[in-house]
């Protein structure tokens, strides 16, 4: 409803014959984010609880050995490694609400399947081996499907409906990325607690809960985001076409003279075809350096967990170390904006890989320097790995914002499931790295191996920055020769603004 201006009063007074379209008499922005928050939160809390909660509730119901645990979640991560390119190709096929709606409604059948089966499974006592093991296969089967339903519920939202949003409410991007990762993370570390502690007390309740959970919010997280939808038209508008005109253009480009009755070859090609446009995208090389980052064992997962609690560091320490680990996160998702704002995604981007590089060389540096005291090696260990996640989460957010601005819309699905695809591969053989070295003496061997990935992501990043830049310093402003013989006499720093406006320049250029 619009606002005229009454020339009796002088005052604002509302129009009733207003043309204004429908959707655009919705809720204000502030409450419409408020809907998208809550869909998201509900998405990720139940996400988090299932991921962490099924690992225990398995590691309860076969006692004394890791194997179930470890194959579950082995061939979760497979999945969506696998299959990944194929749900972006869906999701950009396809209506924004219906993706949402499918993922949201498998998501929560899958769990809901998975919560009875892990009940049966607890019930059996190991009673009838062959009925177990044909269950825990089942739980395998909708864990995969889970997986794959929670990566179409990302991609959508985190990487398609957040630029739409923000566009279409001319709300700060940056900062609405940072909100949704803060989201995600304040879950990835409240969720694993929580329904710890119910498991401490009770598996089969702990089960129940994850159960009533799950069938309770599927409502409120469904109307939430069919809410959003509903306000913003341009969400509305199909990406269909556009996506298949460049995969048709990619796939008469690599198969100018294969004829159609060689079916098999055309279909192999037409599931390569996300590949390719993964690869031609200008984003490709900043996209591949985040997601080399997932080859590390430098973070608090299971690997390095286990590895401090074998040098004497009891589950209290780690539970603190952890806490100040999510602290300096969170204080990421504050940092990121602020400074994309000051310098750009491209700059920030640099700045923060860097910070991540040098915390992990230090860290490193002083674990071999200390390694005859393994507490204290451990201890320096540890904090180089907290100080690197603010540039982790620092350098996330910024190339998620660069993949929003060089992406096509057409094919933002398949490109962000092709990055989550290689982010799942390597977070494969992280795993791998340490089924090989897994005695606890053999851990530095991981641990060079994720330095020399962080590395090699720094490098991949460079080379991006210097292919959208055209440089990554700006030598000749930063060093100015006086004199006729050209002895440096003094050095003189660009300002921040000043840096900007070369960069403006050079892209020009």
């Amino acid at each position: 409803m619009t606002r005229d201006l009454s020339p009796s009063t002088g005052s604002l007074r509302p129009s009733l014959e207003s043309n204004t379209p429908r959707a655009q008499q919705e809720p204000p922005p502030r409450s419409l984010l408020w809907r998208l928050y809550l869909s998201h939160t509900l998405s990720t809390w139940n996400a988090r609880t299932f991921e962490f909660g099924a690992v225990i509730f398995l590691a309860g119901i076969f006692p004394g050995t890791l194997f179930f645990a470890s194959t579950y979640a082995l061939f979760r991560s497979a999945a969506a490694a696998v299959l990944g390119s194929w749900i972006g190709n869906y999701v950009d096929r396809k209506d924004r609400l219906h993706v949402v709606r499918q993922s949201i409604l498998w998501q929560r059948l899958s769990v809901a399947g998975s919560c009875l089966i892990l009940v049966a499974m607890l019930s059996g006592n190991g009673e009838k081996r062959f009925v177990t093991f044909a269950l825990f296969l089942a739980s395998v089967v909708l864990a995969c499907l889970e997986k794959l339903a929670f990566v179409a519920n990302t991609i959508a939202v985190e990487r398609d409906w957040i630029v739409v949003i923000s566009e279409s409410l001319k709300v700060d991007r940056q900062e609405l990325n940072s909100t949704m990762r803060r989201i995600d993370l304040v879950c990835k570390l409240l969720a694993p607690v929580g329904i710890g502690l119910l498991d401490g007390y009770s598996t089969k309740i702990a089960i129940w809960v994850v159960f009533a959970q799950n069938a309770i919010s599927v409502a409120l997280e469904y109307l939430a985001i069919a809410q959003v939808y509903t306000a913003i038209p341009d969400l509305a508008k199909s990406q269909q076409s556009g996506a298949t005109e460049m995969f048709q253009q990619v796939f008469d480009d690599s198969l100018p003279h294969v004829p159609s009755r060689h079916s098999v070859i055309r279909n192999i090609i037409s599931a390569l075809q996300p590949w390719k446009i993964y690869f031609q995208n200008p984003a490709f090389l900043a996209s591949f350096a985040l997601s080399i980052l997932y080859l590390t064992v430098l973070s608090f997962a299971s690997q390095m967990t286990t590895y401090l609690l074998t040098l004497g560091f009891t589950s209290t320490h780690v539970s603190l170390m952890r806490l100040a680990s999510v602290i300096l996160e969170l204080s990421a998702t504050c940092a990121a904006p602020w400074l994309m704002r000051r310098i750009g995604a491209v700059r920030s981007g640099l700045w923060f890989i860097n910070e991540q590089l040098i915390s992990i060389a230090l860290a490193v540096g002083l674990f071999l320097y200390y390694n005859d005291k393994p507490m204290l090696a451990g201890a320096t260990l540890v904090s180089g790995v907290a100080l690197s996640r603010l540039g982790l989460w620092g350098f996330d957010l910024s190339v998620q914002c660069l993949v929003q601005e060089d992406a096509p819309e057409a094919t933002r699905g398949s490109f962000s499931s092709i990055e989550m695809s290689l982010q799942n591969l390597f977070e494969l053989l992280s795993f791998a790295t340490t089924m090989v070295f897994y005695r606890p003496e053999d851990f530095r061997i991981p641990i060079y191996i994720s330095a020399g990935a962080i590395a090699m992501s720094a490098a991949c990043f460079a080379k991006f920055v210097r292919k959208k830049r055209g440089h990554l310093l700006h030598t000749d402003k930063c060093l100015k020769r006086i004199g006729k013989a050209g002895r440096v006499r003094y050095r003189v720093l660009p300002t921040i603004e000043e840096e900007v406006e070369m960069d403006d320049a050079a892209t020009r250029r």
